[in-house]
């Protein structure tokens, strides 16, 4: 007996020490920053001086006196719409194309992923040569078939177009392997059946394939939301740091960088931080409640 536990203690002293590292960068560079914005945002620091408590002032700086807040909220509402439509649909589309059994089918499914390999940065950047005013291949096409050209890039409105179909090609890859994914684990027989019945393709997906994938397309929902809600990187490689042209395209994330980086007001940035957080975190329990209502209805 005290052998086996002597080689119990030393199989849980083992298991201890790979696990380490992992809690080791989770607690560095995960847990520390969480906790050292939240500190920062009740403190009103420019990453010189030494911070400064400022209590909640930095909170009622955002809700009451920055108005530039509730057009970033407004911006990223519109564009969070503008993507998660599209992605849903499209993904679900090409993923119901790609769960096929055809000749070359692989080839398509390698296609259809490619854009989930690209960088971001460098995806933004040939877009915004695609958008451009001129000479870019987007107007080009469109003068061919007769229409004029668009200001995708120079009209607050298109440049939010133009910034949520760069984000829909960029995010439907992701999506389509997920469903993709969940769709080959739906029993064939069901089809079948359908098919006996006299349904057709569009049915047996509405009435078949999406109830039956509905964990699947509950967690790209929310992954999409979640994207949409902290873009900025596209954002900033497509339209610039100021979320311009204007504040056609002034997201929360450019908000958040320029207030930290280019203000140096690291306290209201972490403040910000910290309500995209809870925005976020809102939206996910609640996702997560009509998530689990719907199934029990079911």
């Amino acid at each position: 007996m005290s052998g086996g536990s002597a080689l119990e203690r030393r199989r849980a002293r083992a298991g201890k020490l790979f696990v380490a590292p992992n809690l080791a960068a989770i607690l560095v560079f995960l847990l520390f920053p969480l906790g050292f914005s939240l500190y920062l945002s009740f403190h009103s620091w420019d990453l010189f001086s030494p911070p400064r408590f400022v209590g909640i002032a930095n909170y009622r700086r955002l809700f009451s006196d920055d108005p530039l807040f509730y057009i970033a909220l407004r911006n990223t509402a519109v564009f969070t719409v503008l993507t998660l439509v599209p992605t849903v649909v499209i993904s679900l589309a090409v993923a119901a194309l790609l769960n096929r059994k055809l000749r070359g089918i692989g080839i398509f499914r390698t296609l259809a992923f490619l854009p989930l390999v690209a960088s971001t940065v460098a995806m933004a950047v040939v877009f915004r040569f695609i958008f451009a005013s001129d000479d870019g291949l987007a107007n080009i096409l469109l003068g061919w078939v007769g229409l004029g050209p668009v200001p995708w890039l120079t009209d607050p409105q298109w440049a939010m177009v133009s910034l949520s179909l760069v984000t829909v090609w960029k995010s439907v890859p992701f999506a389509t392997v997920i469903l993709l994914a969940a769709m080959q684990g739906v029993p064939e027989n069901l089809y079948e059946a359908a098919k006996i019945d006299g349904a057709g393709s569009f049915r047996r997906l509405l009435s078949i394939t999406v109830p039956l994938i509905r964990g699947a397309l509950s967690f790209v929902l929310v992954i999409t939301v979640i994207n949409s809600v902290q873009v900025f990187d596209q954002a900033y490689a497509l339209t610039g740091s100021n979320g311009g042209p204007e504040t056609g395209t002034y997201v929360l994330g450019i908000m958040l960088f320029q207030n930290a980086f280019r203000f140096y007001e690291v306290g209201y940035a972490s403040a910000l931080a910290w309500v995209i957080f809870a925005i976020l975190l809102a939206f996910t329990l609640i996702q997560q409640w009509l998530s689990r209502r719907a199934e029990a209805d079911l």
